[in-house]
């Protein structure tokens, strides 16, 4: 025969296993850190994990020469063309057949003209003001400031890759851009090809 005592510390038990649920799981070690972020963190690093592998800042992101080659300048991440830089003189007989880069690759000349990279960092110079549209249009459809009755976009940048981008992608790619640090530069406008 039960005391009781063990008879109530023997239901308080049992009551406890019922609301818990026999729960005797600990956290997983192995689950990753995004998992447990907030969603928006989750959205902001899937961002920086597609701009990275996309190649973002081969071409948007000025660069300095360090010892294993061109380095992006950290604080400039994504600035586009520095605004005030000056060109090289264009000669127009090889242009016509060639298409070149500056040092770091924030500029290209082509049979198309001058084209310079856009400030994709979220100041208002860059896609600061900008809505989720505006960039959807940008990257599928090719048009200049993801406004529809703009020019299209010019080479080097490759919209045609990201015509059937997931819209999950998109929309972390924008949340990451909108989350950088916001760096003041006005980039140039393209220069026309010389005739």
């Amino acid at each position: 025969m039960q005391t009781p005592v063990l008879s109530t510390l023997a239901l308080l038990a049992a009551t406890t296993l019922l609301i818990t649920g026999f729960s005797t799981k600990s956290v997983d070690p192995s689950v990753s850190v995004t998992k447990r972020m907030p969603p928006d963190q989750t959205l902001i690093k899937r961002g920086e994990y597609l701009v990275s592998i996309m190649g973002c800042n081969d071409c948007h992101s000025p660069k300095t020469m360090g010892p294993q080659g061109p380095e992006p300048v950290a604080g400039k991440l994504l600035s586009g063309y520095p605004a005030g830089r000056s060109l090289p003189s264009r000669n127009a007989d090889v242009l016509k057949d060639w298409v070149l880069f500056n040092s770091d690759n924030t500029a290209a000349v082509g049979p198309w003209g001058v084209s310079f990279a856009a400030n994709l960092t979220s100041d208002e110079t860059g896609i600061g003001s900008w809505t989720e549209e505006q960039f959807k249009r940008a990257l599928t459809q090719g048009k200049s400031k993801g406004i529809a009755n703009n020019r299209m976009l010019l080479p080097p940048m490759p919209w045609t890759n990201y015509r059937s981008i997931k819209d999950a992608d998109l929309k972390a790619i924008f949340a990451y851009l909108k989350s950088t640090k916001p760096v003041a530069n006005v980039v140039p406008d393209p220069i026309a090809p010389a005739h």
